[in-house]
This record gives C-alpha cells, structure tokens and sequence, in this order.
C-alpha cells in the first residue's frame, strides 16, 4: 500500500512528543519497536507471506537485531529453521501427451485430474470400443445431463467412482472429454485432498476432442505419461539464544510471516484487486516486542534462566513453524519452564485499555502472579486485563501448550484493519505497546525471581481467537501440517464431543454425516451446518483402519 510521504515523520514526530514525559530506557525501547515495525510493515516486504522474497527478508532483519541483541544462533542453519509447507500436488513437466504422434500441451490441450494415477502408456485404443488392457473414453455430456437438476452433484466424486470401476474392468487409463454444452466445471486442483485412483486420468479441451476424437471407427496412437507430484515452499523460524548455563528455559515467541497480497486466500479483503497485506499489528507488532524483550533480558541481571526467542513463519496458514519446532526443538523441551506468545499486541485501545491474557488456566502461577497486590504486583501501567483459561487457540502458544507446557498468549484485540491492507504502522499504539513490553518483562522478572518453574495443567478448549466462531464444536485442534486427506486430531479437549465419542489423538476424521472433510477448511464448512443439540456420525481412521462414531453436539 503506498503511502504518503510526509505521514511517517509526522506520526513519528506525534509520538516521540509523547514520549518526552517517559523514561529514557523507555525512549530507546520505544524508538526500537517505531523502528522494528517499520521495516518489517513496509511495502517492500511485500507482506511477509511465507516462504517468499519479503519472509526471506524479514528474517535476514530479526536474525541481524537478535545478534546486535547479543543473543546466540539456535535454529538449525545459524538463526534459521526452515521447514516444509505442503501446498497439494502439481503437474510435474514429465507429465506428456501424444496422439498419432502429435504433441499436446498440457494445460490448455489437456490436464490430470487430481486424482489420478502416475504411469507412462503406449497403446492403439478405439473410442468406440473398451477392451480390457487399452485406455478408455468417457464423454461427460450424459452425467451432466443426467444431473443438471442435481444440486448436490458432486462430479469429481461420481467421476472417481465411475473411473475405479472401468479400472476394474481393465481400463489401463481413462480419457475424459465433453460434448456437451454443460459446462463440466473440472480442472487441476492442486490443492484437494483426495484419494487417488489406480489408473491415470485425463481431460482433453473440447479443441482437442473436436480434433482427435471426432471419428468414432478411428484407432488412435496414445502416448501417455503421467507424472502429478507433491508441491510445496518452504518456511523460517528465526531462532536466538540466551544461554545462562541454567537448568531451565523461557521460551519467547512471536510469529513474523503475514498474509502477502492475500494469495492463500486468507483476507478478509473480498473485493477489489489484490494489494498488500503488510500486517503492522498482525504481528510485526509482536515480533517488534520479542525483539526488545530479549535486548532487555541480554541487560538485565535474570540470569538463572536461560531464554529462547523464537520469531515462528507459517502461522497464518496453520501455525507450521511453532508446530515444527516443538517437533524439532534446539533445546530439550524438558527444561522449558513456560512460553510467553505475543500476537497483536500493538492496538491498545486507549479507551479501554484493555489486554487478553491468554492461558491463564495453564498452570496455578498466573492466577498467583495476577493475584499480587502493593510493590510485588507485576507492572501494568493503566492495563486492564481479560483474562482466558484456555491453552489452545489460533496461534502459537498451542503447539507449546500440546506438549505439556504452562504458556501466556497477549493480545490487544481484533479491528476492522485485520487481515486487510490496512494494518500499517502508522495505525500501531506505539506508547500501548510499550506498556505491553513493560508489563510483559515484569512478569518474567518476577517469575525468575521466584526461582520457582510453573506447574502444568490442562485447560478446556480456546475461547479467544482471531477468527470465525461457530454455534458447535467438536472439541479437536485441527493438525493443520498433515498433507493427507481428511483432518488429523492433534488435541482432545476434556469434557467435549470428540472426548465423549472416544475419539483420540491421531485420529483422522475424513465426514460428518453426509459432510465429507478432506480439509481443515472443509472441516469448518461441516462444522457449521450443525448446531448444538444435533447427532451425527463422525467418520474417522485409525491406524488406516475406518471407523465411525456418534457423537452430540
């Protein structure tokens, strides 16, 4: 989004005023998080979307201010993890079509479908015959026709079906075309999750049909190869140390990557052309706070524990880089006495004032901490505090809380520039901010000083969130990493639909009802049309065995 000029000294001006009446430790944090902000929400950047030029960027920048901090490198590759991000399947460039010994291109003569099989084929097939052994035709203008007042018709579905059982018949692949004027609505896409079938499949254009298949007796040279593999791109954690030589760890961490120019379809921009997201709030604003906690805690005399700061890629497509690390940790989460997340931590409103403090119920020290009264109590400025039990919810905290961990998840509430091109910088509470950094290092001081490592518990559900609530849930979190079909169970919440089902950990859930889930995206479209009160049967597997189940909303 281009600005003008002159607004950023004008805004930056504003602020430094403001901040003539503060301490000048508290200056120099503050022009730090004006700075870290900046950069990270510029343009430039292009929205930080993971696994591209401007996340590649971003990390280069928090890698270079958590060394000028004096922290040490602990990802994998320096700072850097880096990790995969399934994205589907992709037509691969060995994929080749001839027939009579001319060339087609794929894409606009021909395309796989998603579900096909990878073979490589040489046969003489007739249009008009389907013996065993040969690939076979399939005109779709009957089924089209057959269904037009269909509107639950589901075409890939009845294709698979009708495509296992020419396989079974001995059809070595199965050429799709339509002569009718029914549009068909099929193409390539890579990013369903589905079942593949046993031979490959393949659409001709209604150019290429017109071309080849127009006389019925002829006896075509098919030259076939499929060749349909995974698709991916690759994400960053930016990972610092503070190694103190003690026996436990704090972990600190905020998520850098943002939406791009919305091209994971995950804006709340629904009209208009695609701009970029530059995500000021959501969550430079946290990375800019982690970046300055840990210069703080570099200085500071807490040295009986040592610190881990953690600037997480991939969670705005389903928390990949928290989920990974706690996979492929740096350090042995044994010693990790809690995790402090911060997303969206730079609008205050100076109205209210008003914080969410996130995973309060994970352990009995935060109600201890929240409980003290005169010189102990935790600096809080004129914060106010909402406080939520729950562990789990739409960030990063939750792949901490999975294992086991007592977290802390801050955030300053939703507003009508989330996930839209507007969260700029000039839109942060700078001086709100600073309050959160503030109260944020009290209260890691004061739990140090304790000397005492909190004890875990178990919370229900999330109940804060960033994003869509719905009338009913089942009581899952959602593996948003697994690249199968279906939803993997990476949590049970206690007391929930799911636990009373006897449903578990690993499972996954592929329908419920007539609802097939083949996605965790799917998975909220099915979700949605129940509500509470309503039976229904989950499908589910369990070690590749299919099951179903019962459950209540």
């Amino acid at each position: 989004m281009v600005r003008p000029v002159l607004m950023l000294p004008l805004i930056l001006a504003a602020t430094l005023s403001q901040a003539q009446k503060i301490k000048k430790e508290d200056k120099a944090l503050l022009a730090g998080l004006q700075t870290h902000i900046n950069f990270l929400a510029d343009d430039k950047l292009e929205g930080r979307r993971t696994g591209t030029e401007g996340e590649r960027q971003a990390a280069l920048y928090i890698s270079g201010q958590f060394l000028a901090a004096g922290l040490q490198p602990k990802g994998t590759e320096g700072f850097y993890q880096r990790f995969e991000i399934p994205e589907g399947r992709q037509v691969n460039a060995g994929t080749q079509l001839s027939i009579d010994d001319r060339p087609l291109a794929v894409g606009s003569d021909f395309f796989p479908l998603p579900f096909s099989a990878n073979s490589s084929i040489t046969a003489l097939a007739s249009l008009s015959l389907q013996e065993s052994g040969t690939p076979w035709f399939l005109d779709l203008a009957e089924m089209l026709e057959a269904n037009a007042a269909n509107p639950h018709f589901d075409i890939a579905e009845a294709l698979k079906e009708k495509v296992k059982k020419m396989a079974s018949k001995g059809a070595t692949a199965v050429f799709l075309y339509n002569t009718s004027a029914t549009p068909d609505g099929l193409s390539f896409t890579g990013k369903e999750k589905t079942d593949l079938v046993s031979i490959p499949v393949v659409y001709l254009s209604k150019q290429s049909a017109k071309k080849y298949l127009g006389d019925e007796s002829a006896t075509l040279d098919i030259r076939l190869k499929t060749d349909i593999g995974a698709k991916s791109r690759k994400g960053t954690n930016v990972v610092g140390y503070l190694d103190n030589g003690a026996a436990t760890t704090i972990v600190l961490g905020a998520h850098f990557d943002h939406l791009g120019r919305g091209e994971d379809n995950n804006s709340m921009q629904r009209t208009g052309e695609p701009a970029i997201h530059n995500g000021a709030d959501d969550n430079a604003s946290g990375t800019a706070a982690l970046i300055e906690i840990a210069r703080l805690l570099k200085a500071s005399k807490l040295t009986t524990s040592n610190y881990l700061f953690i600037a997480f890629s991939g969670e705005e497509l389903g928390l990949f880089g928290s989920k990974y690390f706690v996979e492929h940790p740096t350090v042995d989460l044994g010693s990790v006495s809690f995790m402090v997340n911060m997303d969206m931590v730079g609008r205050l409103n100076d109205s209210s004032h008003t914080m969410t403090v996130g995973g309060y119920g994970t352990t009995p020290t935060w109600g201890q901490l929240y409980g003290l009264t005169g010189k102990k109590k935790l600096v809080s400025g004129d914060l106010r505090f909402r406080f939520d039990s729950s562990g789990t919810g739409p960030s990063d905290h939750t792949s901490f809380y999975n294992k086991g961990i007592p977290v802390l998840f801050y955030f300053t509430g939703l507003h009508a520039d989330y996930h839209r091109p507007t969260d700029d910088a000039n839109r942060i509470n700078y001086m709100g901010e600073l309050q959160v950094v503030r109260h944020i290092y009290s209260l890691v001081e004061t739990v140090v000083k304790s000397k005492q490592r909190p004890a875990f518990t178990k919370t229900r559900d999330a109940q804060v969130g960033t994003s869509a609530r719905f009338s009913v849930t089942l009581g899952i979190m959602p593996d948003y990493t697994f690249d199968g079909n279906g939803v993997r169970v990476d949590g049970i919440s206690d007391g929930r639909p799911a636990q009373k089902a006897g449903l578990q950990t690993g499972d996954v859930i592929t329908a419920l009802g007539d609802q097939k889930v083949s996605s965790v995206e799917s998975y909220m479209q099915a979700l949605g049309k129940f509500k509470k009160g309503d039976r229904t049967m989950v499908t589910y597997t369990r070690n590749n065995k299919m099951a179903t189940v019962s459950v209540e909303f």
